[in-house]
């Protein structure tokens, strides 16, 4: 045993000690509050994506692009949420200092149901993959991964902070299933189709979208399909993305009473960056559909 011991303190002592902390830039804020989680304070990851922006196409200022061109691991989504990310990202391929997380094994993925941005082909995977519970477990078993690879001196830290992670959104996983449970199932619209993972998850109803793409308003024909299920299913709420189209709303709803509206953003805009993000995002995400739901 002591040999044993003596064994792994020299090849502890053999690895390469880090002088300062990993340089970590992560794209989105979920994925953000992930990677921060798991790094525990022993990094500072950077946030690519400023909260309000849009990820589908952003253009990046200087400071951010020195710091994705310097940083010793980057995690993002992929291509089908932030294709302006692909080209800038190509200059670090091939070096593992690029994490896809669109790409780990075991995800639970889904096709798009409708087009959510300029150049999107139906039937495209739908990258709002962090809206699934199960999908982060995956992804902090990546995370601590590439971290542990990176600075292998603190991989036990890193694995330390992904199991306490772990359990809280497990935790967060079950809280979410029981209070769906306790209610009906009530159709909703959403602003955007930006739920299915969500949906999908807690066997919630499937919500129709009011805008197919964020680059165009919703066509007639559209809005005169969703005039028709908001009178035929008796929908009398909406889970609204900031910015809110009120004027939009009112289209759909003529002639009826103005639904109640809740505020659900998927990227936790209006969240305070950081570790604590994810699961506050999902929390608010569950109040605001159980609001739908409740009636």
């Amino acid at each position: 045993m002591q040999r044993l011991i003596l064994v792994a303190l020299l090849l502890l002592a053999a690895l390469p000690a880090r002088t300062e902390q990993l340089r970590i830039v992560a794209d989105i804020a979920p994925v953000h509050a992930l990677v921060a989680a798991v790094a525990g304070g022993r990094a500072e990851p950077v946030l690519l994506l400023p909260p309000g922006a849009s990820p589908h196409h952003y253009s990046m200022r200087p400071s951010e692009a020195g710091a994705l061109a310097g940083a010793d691991l980057v995690f993002w989504i992929g291509p089908a949420l932030t294709p302006w990310l692909e080209r800038p990202l190509a200059a670090l391929s091939g070096t593992g200092r690029v994490i896809t997380l669109s790409e780990a094994p075991g995800l639970v993925k889904w096709p798009l149901r409708s087009g959510t941005g300029p150049g999107v082909v139906p039937g495209s995977l739908d990258p709002h993959l962090w809206l699934d519970p199960e999908n982060a477990l995956t992804w902090l078993e990546a995370i601590e991964a590439a971290m542990a690879r990176a600075d292998p001196v603190n991989a036990a830290a890193y694995a330390h902070n992904a199991a306490r992670t772990r359990t809280e959104i497990a935790a967060l996983d079950r809280e979410l299933h029981a209070l769906f449970a306790a209610l009906p199932a009530r159709p909703y619209l959403a602003s955007h189709d930006s739920w299915q993972y969500f949906e999908r998850r807690f066997s919630l109803p499937e919500s129709a979208a009011i805008l197919l793409s964020e680059a165009k308003r919703p066509a007639p024909a559209h809005l005169y399909a969703l005039q028709r299920l908001v009178a035929a299913q008796g929908i009398d709420c909406v889970l609204a993305e900031p910015p809110l189209d009120e004027a939009l709303i009112r289209t759909i709803f003529a002639g009826r009473n103005m639904p109640r509206i809740l505020l659900a953003d998927p990227l936790g805009a209006a969240l305070a960056p950081g570790p604590g993000l994810y699961a506050e995002l999902l929390r608010d995400t569950g109040r605001a559909v159980a609001g739908c739901l409740g009636g």
